[in-house]
């Protein structure tokens, strides 16, 4: 048995690279009676000479929208301008790689579209938070060394709304990834979706990363409201400094969470995240 890596999966066929060269395999039907789906990122047993994946070995992570597993890392992808930033959407991201303890970097493309103030003024919401962030312009190129030296020697996923440029940047980083990119619809000022299947891509510089389909929602209905709080690095921070054990910040007097939001510690915009995401898991376990 040889051991590799699923880069990408079609059709039932799944291509899994081993000792240099990729080969075309089917998953064993034990896995699909045990509910099992072999997933990109997957570490593998196959068999060569039958094109077979045997086994897969224990993830350390996953995600289920991508379906991509052993992910060092995230890059999260939206533009400055042109769409604008959903922080809503963007914090739901977050908290989804937190929950699968997986580093985490933001980027906002398209500086070319806005001015310092303007990024000055969105990178702020995300200054005590603990993520780096990184400011590109796949149109003039500029951003791309730090791109570089995240990727280098991990397996990132690399993922954002559709139209904020993340194939564009990937085609940037390495010439010649042709990858399909999309363009914005002039009435919804929103991306077309363009990338058709996850793909995990080697890169020149070091490194493998995955571009996937753009994401129009996430869903947090997993987590526990209590829970929450720890998704969201600022906040957690502060757990047990409240007044009152088991405060949730939400009415409870006395909270150190509201306080940070009025010394402007904690941005407003990430705080009413907490919330809207808080309320949403709240409603929906009473049905």
């Amino acid at each position: 048995m040889t051991n590799g890596i699923i880069m990408k999966g079609i059709g039932g066929f799944y291509y899994v690279k081993a000792n240099g060269q990729t080969y075309e395999c089917k998953a064993r039907g034990i896995f699909r009676k045990e509910k099992i789906i072999p997933i990109i990122g997957d570490k593998v047993e196959i068999d060569i000479d039958l094109g077979v994946i045997t086994k897969i070995h224990k993830r350390t992570n996953s995600l289920a929208r991508p379906a991509v597993a052993n992910i060092d890392n995230a890059i999260i992808v939206f533009a400055y301008k042109k769409p604008d930033p959903n922080f809503n959407l963007l914090d739901r991201f977050l908290v989804m790689i937190e929950k699968e303890d997986i580093h985490a970097s933001i980027c906002f493309n398209k500086m070319d579209m806005s001015d310092e103030v303007e990024m000055a003024e969105i990178k702020a919401i995300y200054r005590n938070t603990g993520y780096e962030i990184i400011s590109a312009s796949a149109k003039e190129k500029k951003g791309l060394d730090d791109f570089k030296a995240i990727l280098k020697d991990r397996i990132s996923v690399f993922a954002g709304p559709s139209g904020v440029g993340k194939s564009t940047l990937l085609n940037e980083i390495q010439p010649g990834l042709a990858l399909q990119t999309g363009e914005i619809s002039a009435k919804t000022k929103r991306g077309k979706h363009t990338t058709r299947h996850v793909e995990l891509i080697e890169l020149e510089s070091g490194g493998m990363v995955l571009d996937t389909p753009g994401f129009t929602n996430l869903d947090v209905l997993e987590i526990e409201k209590e829970d929450l709080q720890h998704y969201f690095p600022e906040i957690d921070d502060l757990v047990g400094t409240c007044r009152f054990n088991g405060c949730n910040h939400m009415k409870e007097p006395g909270c150190a969470v509201k306080e940070k939001v009025e010394e402007g510690y904690i941005s407003k915009e990430r705080y009413e995240s907490y919330k809207q995401i808080y309320l949403e898991i709240e409603n929906k376990r009473r049905y």
